[in-house]
């Protein structure tokens, strides 16, 4: 990809940015401390550390806060500003210092009480949340449920809104969006989507009970992570590791790791849980030298080192990644010999086309991660539904498993056996993010637009793909997305990679046609 030549700690701006850019670089450092200690606690940590833990991670959170609010920072972005003032208005260097002003703005209005029992809670509860879930025990989980949501409140508050508590959450971490706004993307969505999905209903289902067949661990990682160096993620500045739940998380552009969940008995959990955070970990790794340890690299509204512009940017390259990509027939007529050669006696009866067939199979299921592409933001929408629902008090803590059967049963036909495939299944509420699950959802919507962009521009990529060369889509996602790091918003990056914001056409299109096509 084609990188940025300026340098945010520039001497044209004098010694007050110099500062002013060292001051930043440490509150990135605290951060990325923070993430990696959050790492730790979610793969290798010892459960007798989670009360300490809690305490450390909030030591550096409000470290990291009390040198963003100070007014040492605030003098030195007054003089840096002033010194700005000739640069372009999108230049880098000025969108940092707008960034970081709206920052202080939003965390001086945020109790730093608040803050640090935040940041403590979040270690207790994930340890909590993972015994609840092992033992499918809600009510093991719920104390903590009903604090963190409470605190939610509180911080939605703090923040302010217009008509939504909901909306001050969301704002963290998708500027911009409103439940009113998701109304309408969800109505768009449903209309576009019930018709292929009921229409599939009728069909029946392609066969797919040897993906539930015996699959060596250490055999689904090997094949995994081979895919993952195809895309382009650099184990030089990375690793993958097992988790409960799979995530990507980042401490700057040279170390960004991924994890991924293993089933011995159902193949595609790790393997698209692999090439999902895959996607995310391109993005990070892809972000611009230039704002290492810059505001431009850290997400300063929610106090975590994040390179990726929205939680919906960077949820539309994982599933980009994941899906376009990964769930092609393309993708398997070059693959599926190799996956076939690792796990030979297992797949040594299945075609490639019943092997593709068999992974994009529509099937409403429990689990949200390991849903088709069709259902999956059913998933996410009742989730939002259920969220906002919490937030404004209409739903209490002591309803919400009932709640949450209900409408699988209403959206997806499905009937929740238990509470751990159910209600405990995400890991969301645990980490005391509230307000990011319409990000998965905008990150699909995203995801289809960027991707017809892309090759409808170059033809070259598709032909790349069907050679197994990943390396034209990577860099054309590289030069739109990646390298601006934080530097524009959303909406910005796609009028500027597809000349208009947000747009579900695209993405109702890709199902409609690909699906359509299976189930014909």
């Amino acid at each position: 990809m084609t990188l940025m030549t300026s340098v945010l700690v520039s001497a044209n701006l004098g010694k007050n940015h110099a500062a002013f850019s060292a001051r930043m670089a440490q509150v990135n450092d605290l951060l990325s401390a923070s993430s990696l200690l959050t790492w730790d606690s979610r793969t290798m940590m010892p459960p007798g550390a989670v009360v300490c833990r809690g305490h450390q991670t909030a030591t550096l959170t409000m470290l990291a806060r009390e040198i963003l609010v100070s007014d040492e920072t605030l003098r030195l972005l007054d003089a840096s500003e002033a010194d700005a003032h000739m640069l372009a208005e999108d230049a880098p260097e000025r969108r940092a210092l707008q960034q970081t002003r709206e920052a202080i703005a939003m965390h001086r209005r945020i109790p730093a009480a608040l803050q640090k029992e935040r940041a403590e809670l979040r270690s207790t509860a994930q340890a909590a949340w993972i015994q609840a879930r092992a033992e499918d025990r809600y009510a093991l989980f719920a104390p903590y449920l009903e604090k963190t949501v409470e605190l939610a409140r509180q911080l939605a508050e703090a923040i302010g809104y217009s008509e939504h508590p909901y909306d001050a959450l969301m704002s963290l971490f998708e500027p911009g969006e409103t439940v009113a706004t998701l109304q309408l993307l969800f109505a768009e969505l449903r209309a576009g989507l019930l018709p292929v999905v009921r229409a599939i209903a009728e069909k029946p289902a392609p066969p797919s009970d040897f993906l539930r067949r015996d699959y060596p661990e250490l055999l689904q990682e090997k094949f995994a992570i081979e895919i993952a160096k195809k895309f382009g993620y650099d184990l030089t500045r990375g690793r993958l590791d097992a988790t409960v739940h799979p995530f990507e998380i980042s401490f700057t552009r040279d170390d960004v790791r991924i994890t991924t969940r293993y089933s011995r008995n159902y193949l595609p959990a790790s393997l698209f849980g692999v090439l999902h955070e895959t996607g995310h970990a391109l993005y990070e790794q892809g972000v611009d030298p230039a704002y290492t340890r810059t505001p431009l690299a850290t997400d300063l509204p929610g106090l975590y080192a994040v390179g990726g512009v929205s939680f919906g940017a960077h949820e539309s390259q994982s599933r980009l990644w994941e899906n376009h990509v990964g769930r092609s027939r393309t993708f398997w007529a070059l693959h599926y010999p190799a996956l076939r050669q690792t796990f030979p006696d297992q797949l040594s009866d299945v075609s490639e086309e019943a092997f593709y067939r068999a992974i994009n199979r529509v099937q409403p299921g429990l689990i949200r991660v390991e849903a088709d592409e069709l259902t999956y933001d059913f998933h996410v929408m009742m989730r939002t539904e259920l969220e906002s629902d919490l937030i404004a008090g209409k739903l209490s803590v002591a309803e919400l498993p009932e709640a949450w059967n209900a409408l699988m049963k209403r959206d997806l036909g499905v009937v929740v056996p238990d509470n751990r495939r159910g209600v405990l299944q995400d890991i969301h509420w645990s980490s005391g993010q509230i307000g990011t699950f319409c990000n998965y959802t905008i990150g699909n919507v995203m995801a289809a637009q960027l991707y017809a962009q892309a090759t409808q521009e170059d033809a070259v990529i598709e032909q790349a793909l069907a050679t197994g060369d990943y390396q034209p889509l990577w860099q054309w996602l590289g030069d739109r997305i990646y390298q601006h790091g934080r530097r524009f918003s959303r909406d910005e990056l796609l009028i500027k990679a597809t000349g208009r914001k947000l747009d579900s056409a695209p993405y109702i299109a890709y199902l409609s046609n690909k699906y359509t096509s299976l189930y014909a």
